[in-house]
C-alpha cells in the first residue's frame, strides 16, 4: 500500500516562489525559487487572512481564505499552509479530507461543532470555544459547522503541508466534473432513482 509522505525539507533557507507566470512550461513538485539575492521581507508576510470572506457565495454559508505561494510567497518549501475559515449563521464546512496534511483549528468566534471519523468508523466530535483547539489527523474525514441560527463564527487552521490538497465527500461523490455512473451511486447510497434523486442532489450541489 503506498505512503502518503510529507512535504520534502528545503535544502536551502528559503525558496520563495517568484510570480507566477500564466505561460509557465515547466512543472515542479512544488515551485521554482526566486534570486536569494532579490527577496525582500514582504515576500515573508501576508495580510490575506485579515480580512473577513463573503458567506453567502455558496450553499454550506462557510468561506476558507488559504495562503498560497502566490500571496505569501515565502511560504514555498515551508510545509505549510494557514486558512482563515469565516462561517454564516449554521454554516458548515461539509465533512472533507486532505490527503496530504493533518490540522489544527482554533476557534476564535463564536461556539463550532468539529469532528473526524476513523478508519474503523469511530467519531470525535467535539464542541469549540474562543481559544479551544481540535486537531484532525491527516487523511481522515472530517467537518466543522456553526451550531449558532443566529451569529457568525470564526476560525484559523494551520496545516502541515503547502499543498494539502481538498475532497469534499459529497462533491466527490455527486458533483464531480466527470460524473460518477448513476447505477453505482444508486447501488452506493441505495437509492430507487425514479423520482430522479441523484439528478437532483448533483443539481443542488453545482454539478
Amino acid at each position: 500500500m503506498g505512503r502518503v509522505r510529507s512535504d520534502p525539507d528545503p535544502l536551502q533557507d528559503y525558496c520563495v516562489s517568484p510570480p507566477h507566470s500564466p505561460h509557465q512550461h515547466i512543472f515542479l513538485n512544488g515551485d521554482l525559487c526566486k534570486d536569494p539575492t532579490k527577496v525582500t521581507v514582504s515576500d515573508f508576510t501576508t495580510s490575506a487572512l485579515s480580512k473577513p470572506g463573503s458567506t453567502r457565495a455558496n450553499p454550506f454559508r462557510t468561506n476558507v481564505t488559504l495562503t498560497t505561494t502566490t500571496n505569501l510567497p515565502g511560504l514555498n518549501t515551508m510545509g505549510l499552509t494557514m486558512g482563515r475559515i469565516d462561517f454564516g449563521a449554521s454554516g458548515v464546512v461539509p465533512p472533507h479530507v486532505h490527503p496530504r496534511a493533518s490540522e489544527v483549528t482554533v476557534c476564535l468566534d463564536g461556539v463550532l461543532l468539529v469532528g473526524f471519523v476513523d478508519t474503523s468508523g469511530r467519531v470525535f466530535t467535539q464542541e469549540l470555544h474562543p481559544g479551544e483547539t481540535f486537531v484532525f489527523p491527516k487523511g481522515l474525514i472530517h467537518f466543522l459547522y456553526n451550531i449558532d441560527t443566529v451569529s457568525s463564527a470564526l476560525a484559523v487552521s494551520g496545516l502541515t503541508s503547502q499543498n494539502p490538497g481538498t475532497q469534499f465527500v459529497s462533491l466527490v461523490s455527486l458533483a464531480s466534473e466527470l460524473h460518477i455512473p448513476q447505477d453505482v451511486l444508486k447501488r452506493l447510497y441505495h437509492i430507487n432513482d425514479q423520482e430522479g434523486y441523484v439528478a437532483s442532489i448533483r443539481k443542488n450541489l453545482g454539478g
